[in-house]
């Protein structure tokens, strides 16, 4: 071949030209030597081979030869000589290279690109800060010296020209990187910083193993962590702004080195920034402090990095303040970009000054988007904002909003999904109304009853709400807040409502106001809302404690100084109406419900009161219900209830219920006025023509007598 030989490299900032330290090539690409004549005169180039005929179409140049390939590996430290300058440049191997576009062969200048700086290191190859903090080239760049890198892309040209180092040259659109917030073009420029090294002190090692004895929620923010922390790189914590906490240190003016009685002269500066604010340091009387070292040495002006502010809190909170809780805290919690921020930084921090993570549990939520799933902003028009929430609907709705949201993913609000949840939230506060409203005059020193005497439906209803407690005190630890949310609505909706309450009805305004029957069903009532309002009371705060202010009984100020209700009594496993037990009644009163909401919307039957039912059935499930007798009328509402054998079924409906069949009728006997249920012996009683026998006994008579329900 003829002429001389050149690595052709393409570059989209030719100002970073100057800084040219070395050209990269892959090592497992091959490099083709191509003769041409490219407008110098005849010579010879080095670029990939699979890019030789792309690269020879888009300079129209028809006639070249390929006079030889090798391997990229081959090409390494070959010596070039530098485009610009009298000194030469290595060729050195990056995982970086591509043949995607250019020429395979990547101009290399460590001061201005994180992948060559990367690459540099390898080599050992540093920074030649060649452009100055108002982004002018400085004097050892010559002719370029005091131009703005923005404007030196032609005179960088013009002197590769004049080199006859300059190919080809032509202008295209691409990505450039800008200032997010101003939107002003940025250039990468390497300056010294200053550095806390993730490996000589074990620190990348020693935050691993901590990571692992934090409890992390979600269990998935363990991986996310570990993964950061492994791939860190040493953490820069200098930066160059006007404001911020400095870095208080004196460098030797030529080696750059540290004063070395740093320790002693930090603690001063200390004391002076305690009595004087952060701008002491920047008024400090550098002679005073270092005596005749005050020639040799200078002053740092760069500040922290803000995540090491913020990372030391572990420091400037609890260990300084022990009356805010002990070191480590017990809880961090933050959105899921904190596993990049405060929480490495934390964590890298407290392990380099204790040995131990900041903190035993870490808890990430996601961000809040709208109903379509999209991030919230001004320009889209879909920002919803927490003050009009609660000026609307309350703070409690915006609070259950939280709490019945899955905040491991994104949480997603629109006004549709917050009339939902305030829908939930009044059927908890209608409960906790109905709960309050059934305790007037009931007072627990005088009336309340206990667990043994208890009517065994109300016993059951205490034991339900202590295993419900149970569940949410687990559930609390583990911040399982939607868990929470679903299981005390389900609990007011369904256990209360859709079962005892109405079942209790009768008794609450039907038997004498002092018999067992009643201060027994007030007694649960007392102890469920007992319960209740402590465990709404993190989620709905405004309103347990208004729900506490009508509790009955002596109590503290507010409910927030409580800890979780103790009069909740265990139903025994022996018990003969146990568990197990109310839960099959449970069952055959949803199936019962079915049948009677049927009948009342084909007209048989205005409401289950003006109902009669037969419940077919055999075994034990017939035992169940006959074991209730005359009571199993009020637990299932009806004027009566008969149960006879499968036999005897005849047409009556299959239910839900395995083994059930339920027939209903509507009732023939005339309706007492004050119970309202459908009785043989209404008007028996000519004093009291409109009322059931069993109404007059407990107006005039002893009261009756309750044992189940």
């Amino acid at each position: 071949g003829q002429g001389d030989v050149s690595v052709v490299i393409w570059t989209t900032t030719p100002w970073t030209i100057p800084a040219n330290q070395a050209v990269s090539v892959n090592a497992d690409l091959e490099y083709a030597l191509v003769q041409v004549d490219a407008g110098n005169g005849p010579e010879r180039m080095i670029m990939a081979a699979a890019m030789v005929e792309g690269v020879m179409a888009r300079w129209d140049i028809d006639s070249f030869e390929v006079l030889g390939a090798s391997l990229g590996a081959d090409l390494e430290h070959l010596a070039l000589h530098h485009p610009i300058y009298d000194k030469q440049v290595p060729v050195i191997l990056g995982d970086h290279v591509s043949v995607d576009a250019g020429t395979g062969a990547v101009h290399t200048a460590p001061d201005h690109g994180m992948e060559d700086f990367v690459v540099g290191k390898l080599y050992g190859i540093g920074t030649l800060n060649m452009v100055q903090a108002d982004g002018t080239y400085t004097s050892v760049t010559g002719e370029f010296a005091g131009v703005h890198v923005y404007k030196a892309d032609d005179p960088v040209c013009d002197a590769l020209t004049r080199e006859g180092k300059l190919v080809r040259k032509e202008k295209f659109r691409h990505s450039f990187p800008h200032c997010w917030r101003t939107k002003t073009p940025l250039i990468y420029r390497a300056t010294p910083q200053w550095f806390i090294s993730m490996e000589k002190e074990n620190l990348r090692a020693d935050a691993l193993e901590a990571i692992k004895g934090v409890r992390w929620v979600p269990a998935w923010g363990q991986n996310r962590i570990e993964a950061m922390v492994q791939q860190s790189p040493d953490w820069c914590v200098s930066r160059q702004r006007t404001w911020g906490v400095p870095i208080t240190l004196f460098i030797h003016k030529e080696t750059q080195e540290l004063h070395p009685d740093t320790q002693s002269l930090i603690e001063r500066v200390a004391q002076a920034i305690e009595t004087g604010g952060i701008d002491a340091w920047y008024e400090i009387d550098t002679r005073e402090l270092l005596g005749d070292d005050a020639d040799h040495y200078e002053k740092v002006l760069d500040t922290l990095d803000v995540w090491f502010d913020s990372g030391v809190t572990h420091e400037s909170v609890l260990r300084v303040r022990p009356e805010l809780g002990q070191f480590p805290a017990d809880l961090y919690l933050e959105g899921s970009d904190q596993h990049r921020g405060w929480f490495q930084s934390s964590l890298k921090t407290s392990i380099a000054m204790n040995g131990v993570a900041p903190y035993r549990q870490v808890l990430t939520h996601g961000f809040t988007v709208d109903g379509k799933g999209l991030k919230m902003s001004k320009s889209l028009g879909n920002v919803i904002a927490p003050q009009e929430v609660m000026n609307e609907l309350g703070a409690d709705i915006l609070r259950l909003w939280v709490s019945a949201t899955d905040y491991s993913g994104e949480m997603t609000v629109s006004k549709d999904i917050l009339r939902q949840t305030a829908d939930g939230y009044r059927r908890i506060r209608n409960t906790s109304r109905f709960l309050l409203s059934n305790l007037a005059g009931f007072d627990p020193t005088q009336h309340k009853v206990a667990p043994e005497e208890m009517i065994a439906l109300d016993r059951w209803m205490v034991d339900r709400a202590l295993q419900l407690q149970n569940e949410l005190q687990e559930d609390y630890q583990n911040y399982a807040f939607l868990r929470i949310y679903q299981k005390v609505y389900s609990f007011c909706e369904a256990t209360l409502g859709g079962f005892y309450l109405d079942i209790i009805k009768d008794r609450q305004y039907t038997t004498q106001a002092d018999s067992l029957a009643r201060r027994s069903c007030q007694t649960a009532l007392y102890h469920v809302a007992e319960a209740l309002v402590r465990w709404i009371a993190p989620i709905l705060s405004f309103t347990a404690d208004e729900i506490w202010q009508h509790l009955p009984g002596e109590r503290g100020d507010t409910v927030f100084y409580e800890t979780w209700y103790e009069g909740l009594a265990e139903l025994p496993e022996t018990a003969e109406l146990g568990r197990d037990y109310w839960r099959r009644i449970f069952g055959v009163k949803e199936a019962v419900n079915k049948r009677l909401e049927e009948a009342r919307a084909r007209g048989e039957i205005k409401g289950s009161l003006s109902a009669n039912v037969t419940l077919y059935c055999e075994g034990g499930l017939a035992a169940d219900l006959e074991f209730l007798g005359e009571e199993l009328r009020f637990v299932l509402i009806t004027s009566e209830v008969a149960v006879r054998p499968v036999s005897e079924a005849g047409d009556a409906e299959m239910t839900s219920y395995e083994g059930l069949r339920v027939k209903v009728t509507p009732a023939t006997h005339a309706k007492c006025e004050r119970c309202w249920h459908h009785r043989e012996d209404v008007g028996a009683d000519a004093e009291h023509e409109d009322l059931c026998g069993r109404c007059i006994i407990n107006l005039e008579g002893p009261g009756e007598t309750r044992v189940f329900a």
